[in-house]
């Protein structure tokens, strides 16, 4: 029995709690609106999810991966993402993304990943107006002197003596929207274990607090390093669990860590919206 023009098969994963839906749409065309990403997202009345993720054909690379946030928006990059789909699709990928070219490998762990290298300009960022990136000389209460960098999109990070007790659920929507980030901004803040590791917490433009962020580690790593805190390899300890991360200047970024298919399914998406 062949599916009907409104049904929509779908496989839901999740990168260490950071949960996504992921439509294949590179054989069957799909128009992906705002309003169908978030009733798709809605962990009430749809799937649920942080982000949506549609696969469509590519010209330059084996696909496309398109990512929606669970407000509907659409951005530029997700590692997390980007590791459910190369475990999905098979080894040797080759992923085209709005915020460049990212290449994967399928592993026992999940997938590692070649992230491209980071961007630090002020205006690649994107900031209002033109600062020192690696210190920035703005603060909102208790976070000061941030870093940003672009790692596909768009990061702000504050190191702190404990990450886990900052209110981010109430300053992270502050930051996010501030007008000195004219395409809204991710918001890390992170503290600096004695061994070495970076415990790491992330509010998400368009989605909140999630449980991991890939990008988010990436980005929280190279401004460590360019603050001499750390070496070039460490673990990110996520509240969904851990990322081993990568990274020297003029070098691209590398992220390894796991990527779980939970099940696949069929939704009518007449009767979400």
């Amino acid at each position: 029995m062949r599916p009907s023009s409104r049904s929509l098969a779908f496989h839901k994963m999740h990168g260490l709690g950071n949960d996504f839906v992921v439509i294949d749409a590179r054989d069957r065309s799909v128009e992906m609106t705002e309003a169908l990403a978030r009733a798709l997202a809605n962990r009430r009345t749809g799937i649920g999810c942080d982000q949506l993720i549609l696969l469509e054909p590519s010209d330059a690379a084996d696909l496309t991966m398109r990512i929606f946030n669970a407000d509907g928006g659409e951005v530029e990059a997700c590692g997390n993402a980007a590791r459910c789909v190369t475990q999905l699709v098979g080894d040797g990928a080759v992923i085209e993304t709005a915020g460049g070219t990212i290449s994967g490998r399928a592993n026992s762990a999940g997938a590692t990943l070649e992230m491209g290298e980071p961007r630090f300009d002020w205006d690649a960022i994107p900031l209002a107006y033109a600062m020192d990136p690696a210190n920035m000389p703005v603060g909102w209460e208790n976070l000061e002197n941030p870093a940003a960098v672009n790692v596909g999109n768009p990061h702000i990070v504050f190191f702190v003596a404990d990450a886990p007790a900052i209110d981010l659920a109430r300053l992270g929507p502050i930051i996010e929207n501030d007008p000195l980030f004219p395409e809204r901004i991710n918001v890390n803040v992170a503290t600096i274990e004695p061994d070495g590791s970076i415990t790491l917490r992330v509010w998400e433009r368009g989605a909140g607090l999630t449980r991991a962020c890939g990008t988010g580690a990436c980005a929280t790593m190279v401004a460590a390093v360019q603050r001499k805190l750390v070496d070039g390899e460490t673990v990110v300890h996520l509240p969904g669990g851990d990322l081993k991360i990568e990274w020297a200047p003029g070098r691209t970024i590398r992220m390894t860590g796991p990527a779980t298919h939970v099940f696949s399914g069929e939704i009518d998406t007449e009767k979400l919206l």
